[in-house]
């Protein structure tokens, strides 16, 4: 099974991002782990290992990230 990352911070963006991600995908064929890091703080330094430079964004499992629309900057997140 595939695997890909939702990261947000709970923004209007963000939530209107995660409800329509998780209405699109397949989660028979792909599990995708929300991380909201505004709630998951200690999980912001795997974020910007992936690659993450505002949220929300997918990171999938081949390491590509796919950044969409524009919530916050991961500086506005650490804030």
């Amino acid at each position: 099974m595939k695997k890909a990352t939702f990261y947000h911070a709970g923004c209007p963006v963000c939530v209107n991002a995660e409800q329509e991600l998780l209405n699109l995908v397949d989660t028979s064929k792909v599990n995708v782990e929300i991380v909201h890091l505004g709630e998951q703080s200690d999980r912001i330094s795997n974020a910007e290992n992936a690659g993450v430079k505002s949220v929300p964004a997918l990171v999938l499992d081949n390491g590509s990230v796919l950044h969409i629309n524009h919530g916050a900057t991961m500086e506005q997140v650490k804030g």
